[in-house]
């Protein structure tokens, strides 16, 4: 190299004396000496190019060796596949299974156009000949041929689409170059692709002789050395592109699972949407409560406040692993919650009187779950005395313990009253008998011990779950209108990222009141950095209700996972969900099932580690598995071992 620089040297430093002396001698013109400066400067470019490294001299291979069927390129073996037929018809997005195969895959695509008045020519004359030939079949009294009638009608239907223009024509070239670090790996993932293609009845060959064309025609230089192509129109060429992967993978967020569709990771941040509501519908058994452990559990990583509401303390292990606060919530159990409390405002400028009249339709709420007559088709309330009598009571109460309208500062009241300062109003009270009647049960009766209390509870943790479990059935949707009353007042009082979970919803949309409460506070929850999670098994009387819809509509992000065949019809209409998807959801294995989020979906394997799995697992088996191991380990600690621990 240094040699020929310096050739090149002398050569340059020939040519400047010979146009110096020249000019000197005025035999060159001043524009022939500023050109040869200009090439002059051009060489020592050239020169100096020679001796840098370029991006091709670092992503160009050392060396191939091209072989009959393959290329060894840098170790890795290589083969390209062009396509030679298709069927007549190719369905939308035929390609997504070779566009999201495992292996590595270089796929190519090269369109012609051609000219609408050529093919109309030629399918002119195509339509000439399918005539004859049906019409000599006639003549000689042939039975019909299928074959012939569809390819005429075929034919005719491009000829006016091209005519008309809503179609055009080219000619498709379409390669898939394969790696493979070994021959029979090379050979494997070949007849995986060609088994492929197969079943599409898309008929593909390897490069023959022209393994070193195929490879080239598949780099990103649009350079097309095979040239094998096949006679398109616009429509089967546009199912064809490769934009099919939906991908829902952000740079902020947590892990909801892995993408079915090409192995990418599923990572989301929900509050990043218009709101930060979420829906999971699943069958039982299908994964739904795991999946939403595995978000809290990341969630609360991310520094996250989480609230759950747990029907059949499912929460608790995870509760106690993280440190979380478990509220078992029954008739016997100290943790009380007071329907009567009021939010306490932060930062804001909240009307007094505002605050009370919505606490009081809170409460009526509340009451005509506890004690509301039946109406018929599963609503229950209260004649109009009864409403009014309840409505001065309510106020009455509130009253007596100081809180009225004129108050300043909600936050200086010591103390609120509770269910039975609400029956001492109503006994005084003209036409209060047969209200009373029916509310002693809840302050001196059977029930007395759920609501009649100040609040003892603390939400003072970043996790916080209720149970439920230990209520009677008739029970539960009143226990849990009223914690769900309490933490919405925690919610307002202070402002921070949290999630409100609501295992088994569908409890609470049995009721008219409570689906319209939990229904206004999907809908307000934005306002205060609150995302609300509503689970469900039974889809049909969620997704019946009038509220359960207009709850669906408000919730940004939604998980589908395994469908009953009942439930699927009205999963599929809510969710305008393909043929496809449906069948998806119908056979879909365990923590399988669609991902929304807005405008997008995927399908999502979820998946944890071995940890997360330990902490958030519902398998009846596991759990005693893992009950059965910890004993185990306990008995083989020593006794001093056991009183360190301690």
């Amino acid at each position: 190299m240094s040699f020929e620089i310096n050739e090149e040297r002398k050569k340059r430093a020939s040519k400047l004396a010979k146009v110096e002396r020249a000019q000197e001698l005025k035999a060159v013109s001043p524009k022939d000496s500023a050109l040869a400066a200009e090439r002059a400067t051009l060489e020592e470019e050239r020169i100096y190019r020679r001796g840098t490294v370029s991006v091709r001299d670092i992503i160009a291979p050392a060396g191939f060796e091209v072989q009959s069927t393959h290329l060894l390129l840098n170790g890795q073996f290589v083969r390209t596949l062009f396509v030679t037929t298709y069927p007549r018809y190719v369905g939308l997005g035929w390609a997504a299974p070779i566009i999201n195969y495992k292996g590595a895959l270089d796929i190519a695509l090269h369109f012609y156009p051609v000219k609408a008045e050529v093919i109309l020519k030629q399918l002119r004359d195509k339509v000439g000949i399918i005539q004859a030939q049906i019409s000599s079949d006639n003549e000689t009294g042939k039975p019909r041929d299928p074959i012939q009638e569809t390819a005429l009608r075929d034919v005719e239907q491009l000829r006016d689409d091209l005519t008309q223009g809503t179609e055009h024509f080219f000619q498709l070239a379409f390669y898939v170059t394969i790696y493979g670090k070994t021959k029979e790996e090379l050979d494997s993932h070949t007849e995986k692709i060609e088994s492929i293609f197969g079943s599409k009845l898309i008929f593909s060959k390897r490069g023959f002789y022209q393994a070193e064309q195929g490879f080239n025609s598949t780099l990103p230089l649009g350079n097309d050395e095979l040239m094998i192509t096949y006679n398109m129109n616009t429509s089967p060429i546009a199912s064809s592109f490769p934009f099919i992967s939906s991908d829902l993978t952000s740079d902020n967020g947590i892990l909801y699972g892995i993408n079915r569709h090409n192995n990418s990771l599923i990572l989301f941040d929900r509050f990043s949407l218009q709101n930060a509501n979420s829906v999971v519908f699943a069958t039982s058994g299908a994964g739904k409560s795991y999946t939403i452990k595995l978000e809290i559990l990341r969630a609360m990583m991310m520094g996250t406040d989480v609230i759950v509401i747990d029907p059949e303390m499912e929460y608790k292990q995870l509760s106690e692993a993280v440190g979380g606060a478990y509220v078992n919530v029954s008739l016997a159990s100290p943790a009380k919650i007071n329907p009567f409390d009021l939010p306490r405002p932060k930062g804001e400028e909240s009307s007094v009187d505002d605050i009370l009249r919505s606490a009081v339709i809170t409460l009526k709420g509340l009451l005509r779950i506890m004690i509301g007559k039946p109406l018929g088709n599963g609503v229950t309330g209260f004649t109009p005395e009864e409403d009014s009598l309840l409505d001065r009571a309510l106020l009455e109460a509130y009253a007596k313990k100081d809180i009225t309208p004129d108050i300043k500062n909600i936050a200086d009241i010591p103390e609120y009253p509770i269910m039975e300062d609400l029956l001492e109003i109503m006994q005084g009270m003209e036409g209060g008998d047969n209200l009373v009647a029916r509310l002693e049960k809840f302050t001196s009766g059977t029930f007395s011990g759920l609501m009649n209390s100040p609040t003892t509870v603390e939400t003072k943790n970043q996790l916080v779950v209720f149970s439920v479990r230990d209520l009677e059935d008739e029970l539960r949707p009143m226990a849990i209108y009223s914690i769900v009353n309490y933490i919405w007042n925690v919610v307002r009082s202070e402002r921070k990222k949290r999630i409100l979970v609501i295992d088994e919803a569908w409890w609470l949309m049995q009721n008219e009141d409570s689906a319209k409460f939990i229904y206004a506070l999907v809908k307000r929850a934005r306002k205060y950095y609150l995302g609300v999670t509503t689970i469900t098994q039974d889809v049909n009387d969620f997704l019946t209700s009038a509220y359960g819809q207009a709850i669906v509509t408000n919730s940004a992000m939604q998980i589908l996972m395994k469908q009953s065949p009942s439930g699927a019809e009205v999963v599929a209409r809510t969710f305008n969900l393909t043929q496809s998807e449906k069948y998806l959801l119908l056979e879909a294995a365990v923590g399988e099932g669609i991902f929304f989020a807005g405008q997008k979906h995927a399908a999502i394997k979820v998946v944890a580690s071995t940890t997360e799995d330990q902490l958030v697992t519902t398998n009846p088996e596991q759990l005693l598995q893992l009950e059965k191991a910890r004993k185990e380990a306990q008995e083989t600690i020593p006794p001093d071992d056991n009183k360190r621990r301690v």
